[in-house]
Parts: structure tokens; C-alpha cells; sequence
């Protein structure tokens, strides 16, 4: 039998584009000779969909798209994802499904099992699991079909109580299918293949893994679907960040034999894990524990590349779909906006992207230089607005109030909300999206003024540590320089007042970011950290200012999510807390 895999980008909750794009891939599937066409999870209305499942009108429009789409599967069949409707009372109104259609008829419709319900994921917030398991037979094959989470539940201390596959292979499958949508991490596509092999170890028999590309707001799904054979070899592995299209003949996938397939639940379920991976609860939790080499693994040139080919999807793909066309950022000079601006420049094109260089009393002359440069090499447009006499007509009138009061922080954020009001001004007059700059480690500690700096419609960087950002830098000038060496090597700073650095009001950045990557991803507790040898006032004094600047956060814009644990709808801790507080 030949199955076409189909990796493709969907806009949530445009039934049209959506039904579209899956008939024009049923279309190539047909003139490629393919049997079957297979599709992502949730492929009709796009991933995640949310508290649009809420809505009766929305949930009819997948109907009408399954059954539009279901013309078209006549001499072919596919396989879709959309929501159905359970039938019984008791519980949930909806299941996760995948639509099997052929000869022009919905012939088969199967359940998600296990629905995942922690960081970005709330899918049982919505959805009622199956509470019955059957394979889907066609020419002559056993499909063992499944949606995304159901074949994680491997290793020693699972998640959930069931293993669908489990339960399908009682039924003699021969191959499994899984149709999915899991979000890009930097770590994440090793664990993907890792957890494909050991259900083909476990089970097996072939392994057809087809996964959403495409960024939903925040979340980044960028592809790799997987095709292995019986003996847990990768066959295929397709791209990344972009659509694809594989055809696999399941005859040359080398399954192995019925009896050997029987035996599979004689044999221990803990298959042979590679020692580079740890089958934790979520397998989604960073694996890095060991401090010295937090960094080294945080910058690694694969992980910075990932991240580089995420975020271009991820501005890209929030503009398209949004309908917007323009940006619009504050250029500092120093290495945030640097990197933002050339990645924008990038995903969005030179023209589109327009920088504002707002030097203010305490800007150094090289920080408008710098910025300047930057704007020369990447071909932007870009405009200089001193905010000298705005800032200084703020102060006066600001002096009845503050007397002869000591300079402070609050005449340090007029100047950064001044710039706050100064792009949104711009933004608004001639159609722009502003860009946020800001960084995960200044807005885990606080390291940012509301309004100003923290202003945005999508922060680009604010799940990069400093010294990811660094690192990106760095990579953005593999084919020759783009960003100024001197934006790249100079000291960060924030410029509101004489000779600022950000060193002082924050540890050296290779601490903090080992810091915060501990009580960030890993959930590591205070004791944990200091045991790894680093001073407890400065372990104490970051965790607060962490758990003090939520209120901070809260209020910040979409961050494109390229961690395991970014800030956002995947972190959920109160506002209103005392721990470590």
C-alpha cells in the first residue's frame, strides 16, 4: 500500500483555506498513485484551537469540512483530524478524532486516548478520552491509528494508566499511524524520534508519523514527521519548518512477523532507552542538570539553529495569518534589537521592517552608530527621533511633584516609556506591528519597564536567555558580518542613566542564565541550586525576582516559544504568591 505523508501549515479556524490546502494534497496523493493520504491532528480546524471548540457554529463548520473533503477521498482514502461530537451524556461533548474517509464516506472515526493537560497543552479542558480501541482495516493492511500523545506514554514512570497501542495490538496490527501536533523545543525533535523508535521496538511493526508545521501565535510546530521500518529504523525523516510531502510504500518497510508481533506484551514495556534520553513524566522537561555545562548546551550551534529557523517561522507565520504586513521596533545599538531586527528582516523582508533610533541624555554616540550600521548592512529603513526635549519637558512637569527628590528609577522608565509612546505613535499612524525586544532573562528578573520597553504586539526574543541571544548573534554572522562586532562585544546596557551597565543591577549573565535554566526549566528548588555550587544569596536573591515580576509578565505580549518552559500560557504560577517571594 502507498501512503502520502502530508506535513502541512494550518490557520486556525479558516475551514477554507484549511479544506483547501488538504484537497490539493489529496490531489497530489491521487496523481502520485497513493492509496492513502494521510493528514496532522486536528488538521481541519488547525492546532490548538481552544476555547473555538466552545462555539456550536465552529464545531459545525469542522462537520461541513469533513464532509466537503470526504467528496474528494472517493478512489483514494484519507486520513484527517477534526473535533467529534460524543454521543453519550457522561462526559466531555467532544473527541480528539481522526476521520478515516473513503469512497466519498466518513468509514471509520478514532478517539485520542490520552489528551495532555499540562505547559501549552489543555486538552482536557475540552475533550472526553476513548474508552474503546479498534483498528481501522484497509487494502488488505491493519492500521493501528493514533493521535499525537498516545504513543508517549513510554518509560518508567508514565503519565496516564493506558497504552492505546497496548490495547490495538491485541487486534494484530501491521503498521501504526500517527497523526499529530507536536510543538517545536529546542531538544524536542530528538525525543520524538526517540520515543517513535521504542514504540517500533515495543510493538514491532512500521511506523508512519506525520506532524504539523507552522506557528500558532505562540507555539511553533516545525515538522520532522517520521517514517520507520519493523526493525526501528529511520527510513525517512522529513523537513523542518516547512511544508513536505513523502510517499512510502509499506511493502518496503520490512515489518516484522505476526508471531513476533504477538509477543510484544510478554516482553517488558521499558524497551532500551539511548543514555543521551530520560523518559520522564512529560518528556518535555530539559535534561541538562550538570551547571558547567548549562551554557555550552543553551548555545549549542544546533540548538541556536533550531531556534534561528523557529522564530523566522514563528514572526512570519504571526504576520500572514494575523494579516499584517509591516513592523515596526526601537533600535538601541545594542544586541536585542540587533537580533530582532535582522531576524525580522529576514522573515518579513528588509522593506517591511522599519527601525527607530531614539537616543536619549545618556546614549553613548557608538549606540547610534552601532544601530545605524546595523540598519545600513540589513538594508531596513530606519528613522533617528531624539527624545531629549520630551524627556526633559516630562521632568518639568513632573517637578511640583518630585521636588527635589534624588534621581531614581522613575526618571530612568520615563525615558523607556517615552520610547514605548513614541512607536506605538508610529506604529499606529502607517499600520505597524511592533516588535518586542526584550529577553527571557530580563523579563524573568524584572529587568524592564511596563509600557515602555515591554511594549509589543510579539516579543521575538523573550524565550532566549542573554546568552542564547548572544549565540544567535553570532550565527546570524556565519556568512559574513550583519550584526556590528561592537553591538556583539560591547557591554549590555540599558543607557537611562551615566555609565549604566546591566551588571549592576543583575549577576554576569553566564550565572544568572544557569540560574534561571534551573528554576525555569527544571523546577530545580533553592537548596537544589546552591548545591551545585553557587552562592546562596545570589540563587535567593534570583528566584525572587523571578516570583516578584509575574505581575510583570502577565501583562507582557505572545512570546514565540522555542524552550521546553517559556514564559506564557505554558508557565501558570500566581501573581499573588509568598513562595520564595
Amino acid at each position: 500500500m502507498k501512503i502520502l505523508l502530508a506535513q502541512q501549515n494550518y490557520h486556525i479556524g479558516n475551514f477554507a483555506a484549511n479544506s483547501k490546502r488538504i484537497i490539493e494534497a489529496i490531489d497530489l496523493g491521487r496523481e502520485k498513485g497513493a492509496d492513502l493520504v494521510v493528514f496532522t491532528e486536528l488538521s481541519v480546524c488547525g492546532y490548538p484551537p481552544r476555547d473555538f471548540l466552545e462555539f456550536e457554529d465552529f464545531i459545525r463548520q469542522c462537520e461541513a469540512s469533513i464532509q466537503a473533503i470526504s467528496k474528494h477521498a472517493t478512489d483514494i482514502a484519507v486520513i484527517v483530524g477534526s473535533p467529534a461530537r460524543n454521543n453519550v451524556p457522561e462526559g466531555k461533548d467532544l473527541f480528539n478524532a481522526a476521520w478515516f474517509l473513503y469512497e466519498g464516506e466518513v468509514k471509520a472515526v478514532v478517539h485520542k486516548t490520552l489528551l495532555p493537560t499540562y505547559d501549552v497543552f489543555d486538552e482536557y479542558r475540552y475533550f472526553e478520552p476513548a474508552d474503546e480501541w479498534n483498528i481501522v482495516e484497509f487494502k488488505g493492511k491493519k492500521i493501528a491509528l493514533t493521535i499525537c500523545e498516545d504513543i508517549w506514554n513510554l518509560g518508567n514512570n508514565p503519565l496516564y494508566r493506558i497504552c492505546p497501542m497496548d490495547k490495538l495490538m491485541l487486534q494484530h496490527p501491521d503498521l501504526m499511524i500517527n497523526i499529530s501536533a507536536s510543538p517545536f523545543d529546542y531538544d524536542h525533535d530528538e525525543d520524538r524520534k526517540e520515543i517513535a523508535r521504542l514504540n517500533v521496538l515495543k510493538y514491532k511493526i512500521p511506523l508512519l508519523y506525520c506532524n504539523a508545521v507552522g506557528s500558532q501565535t505562540e507555539i511553533v510546530f516545525d515538522g520532522g514527521s517520521l517514517i520507520y521500518d519493523g526493525h526501528g529504523r529511520l527510513i525517512k525523516e522529513m523537513r523542518y519548518f516547512e511544508e513536505d510531502y513523502e510517499l512510502i510504500d509499506t511493502e518496503n518497510l520490512n515489518g516484522n512477523t505476526s508471531d513476533d508481533k504477538r509477543e510484544f506484551l510478554s516482553e517488558s514495556s521499558n524497551v532500551q532507552v539511548k543514555e543521551d534520553h530520560v523518559l520522564d513524566r512529560e518528556m518535555r522537561v530539559s535534561k541538562i542538570a550538570d551547571p558547567s555545562k548549562i551554557i555550552s548546551y543553551l548555545t549549542a550551534p544546533n540548538n541556536i539553529r533550531q531556534i534561528h529557523d523557529a522564530l523566522i517561522m514563528g514572526i512570519r507565520d504571526y504576520f500572514t495569518k494575523m494579516g499584517f504586513q509591516k513592523a515596526i521596533l526601537g533600535s538601541s545599538g545594542g544586541i536585542d534589537s540587533a537580533v530582532t531586527l535582522a531576524l525580522a528582516c529576514t522573515a518579513l523582508g528588509k522593506e517591511q521592517v522599519r527601525a527607530i533610533l531614539m537616543p536619549s541624555p545618556y546614549s553613548t554616540s557608538h549606540s547610534v552608530s552601532d544601530a545605524e550600521q546595523l540598519s545600513k548592512a540589513l538594508g531596513n529603513p530606519y528613522d533617528i527621533v531624539p527624545i531629549k526635549d520630551i524627556y526633559e519637558s516630562f521632568l518639568g512637569t513632573l517637578t511640583p511633584i518630585f521636588k527635589d527628590l534624588p534621581f531614581s528609577i522613575a526618571e530612568e522608565n520615563i525615558q523607556s516609556r517615552t520610547r514605548g509612546n513614541l512607536l506605538m505613535a508610529i506604529a499606529n499612524k502607517f499600520g505597524y506591528i511592533l516588535l518586542n525586544t526584550s529577553n527571557k532573562s530580563e523579563l524573568a528578573t524584572g529587568y524592564g519597564t511596563l509600557y515602555g520597553d515591554m511594549a509589543g504586539g510579539l516579543s521575538v526574543l523573550g524565550d532566549l536567555y542573554k546568552m542564547q541571544v548572544y549565540a544567535l548573534a553570532v550565527y546570524l554572522n556565519r556568512n559574513g558580518e550583519i550584526i556590528p562586532s561592537n553591538i556583539i562585544d560591547k557591554a549590555p546596557s540599558a543607557e537611562l542613566r551615566p555609565n549604566q551597565k546591566d551588571s549592576d543591577s543583575l549577576p554576569d549573565y553566564r550565572v544568572l542564565d544557569k540560574v534561571l535554566y534551573q528554576y525555569i526549566e527544571r523546577r530545580q528548588g533553592p537548596k537544589e541550586i546552591i548545591a551545585m555550587g553557587i552562592e546562596p544569596e545570589l540563587v535567593n536573591r534570583v528566584l525572587k525576582l523571578v516570583n516578584s515580576n509575574e505581575y510583570k509578565r502577565n501583562q507582557f505580549c505572545p512570546i514565540i516559544r522555542v524552550s521546553s518552559k517559556a514564559f506564557g500560557v505554558g508557565r501558570r504560577v500566581p501573581i499573588v504568591g509568598k513562595y520564595l517571594g
